[in-house]
């Protein structure tokens, strides 16, 4: 069997990329395969949700990387035959124990994470370790990258209970967000999904 040096392309029919612990992989031949959270070879498709209850938005305290502690907006990967607003509904309910009511869609955002990329606050600087889907520098290796549909919804019954990737969840007052150092991103997203609601609100049964 024909092997190759760490960090040196394998001669075969298929391109293909060996990491320093010599083991080889094409990154496109096999596109229906489970993609690692950590650098992914391609984008990760996902879903944002925005709940609002009043004038309270339902926030998620990070439990896992990436960003892990940080506030965000409850959300997760898409599963395949899984429609965005199902998905929506499941991440709500697996990391909050919320039901909603989706509205629509606010934007589509890609969360891109490099190795140089200074960390947000409340954040450390991530390793630098080997990951299958990347050969660029050091300093420029994608370590994540989502590709999210954030959405709006409607709260509709239960109360928070922190679950799945969550550490906490609670309902946070609008005009409280910046206590949280959120992503401009997400206090973008949150920001138009409150118009979006009130719209939906003047719109006639």
């Amino acid at each position: 069997m024909r092997t190759s040096s760490p960090g040196r392309p394998c001669r075969s029919t298929v391109a293909s990329i060996c990491t320093r612990r010599d083991r080889c992989y094409a990154p496109n031949d096999n596109p229906s395969r489970p993609v690692s959270r950590e650098y992914p070879d391609r984008p990760i498709a996902g879903v944002g949700v925005v709940v609002l209850r009043d004038d309270q938005v339902l926030m998620i305290q990070r439990g896992r990387e990436p960003r892990i502690g940080q506030w965000s907006i409850p959300g997760g990967k898409q599963r395949l035959g899984e429609s965005w607003r199902e998905t929506a509904a499941r991440e709500v309910r697996e990391e909050t124990g919320v039901e909603i009511e989706v509205l629509g869609i606010v934007d589509v955002v890609d969360a891109i994470i490099r190795d140089g990329d200074p960390p947000r606050p409340g954040t450390k600087a991530p390793a630098n370790d080997d990951g299958p889907g990347n050969v660029t520098p050091l300093h420029d290796r994608v370590r994540y990258h989502y590709t999210l549909v954030d959405c709006a919804a409607l709260w509709t019954a239960g109360e928070p209970v922190a679950g799945g990737d969550a550490a906490h969840a609670e309902w946070w007052s609008l005009d409280r967000l910046d206590e949280l150092s959120l992503w401009t991103e997400t206090i973008r997203i949150i920001t138009e999904a409150a118009e979006l609601a009130v719209a939906s609100r003047r719109e006639p049964i």
